[in-house]
């Protein structure tokens, strides 16, 4: 036998990222219908802002975001943010194949574009360089605080274009 392994274009796994999250968004949908909160760890943006730090000419932030608009828009995201200095001093920092200084000093500034391009109050950035109790305590009160708001923000709401 011989041994094959397939080499996928970036493109294309940002596509398929994308379409996992298609594939869920009637189940977001439904949950959020009945009233059940749902949570979710790196969504949209950040599989956007990952595939347009690759450096790709062609999978630009903009390029990226497109399969995006329609889905699920969150009510509110929380994006922990910690210095480089401070995120190598903790355990499996650099394990992961993106957490090198360069990348992740490209994935800072994308997040940072887009965030600036999302409606005012949709994007909370928590100092997460802090203790544990400190950075748990802050999330805890927003996420409080929005879901106290859920009323006021009306109904489900979806991605939109954005000029990137």
């Amino acid at each position: 036998m011989f041994g094959f392994q397939s080499q996928l274009d970036d493109h294309s796994i940002h596509l398929l990222f994308s379409a996992n999250r298609w594939e869920i968004a009637k189940v977001i949908e439904e949950d959020i219908a009945k009233g059940i909160t749902v949570i979710v760890d790196r969504y949209s943006y950040s599989g956007a802002v990952y595939s347009a730090a690759k450096g790709i000419p062609t999978l630009s932030l903009g390029w990226a975001w497109q399969p995006e608009v329609g889905l699920p828009r969150p009510d509110m995201c929380l994006f922990l943010r910690i210095s480089p200095t401070e995120a190598a001093k903790r355990g499996g920092f650099g394990v992961e194949r993106y957490e090198n200084e360069t990348m992740q000093s490209r994935v800072r500034e994308l997040f940072q574009t887009l965030f600036d391009l999302q409606p005012n109050g949709d994007i909370h950035v928590v100092n997460a360089g802090r203790s544990f109790q400190e950075v748990s305590e802050e999330i805890r009160g927003k996420a409080t605080d929005c879901i106290a708001r859920v009323e006021i923000i009306g109904p489900l709401r979806k991605f939109d274009m954005v000029a990137a």
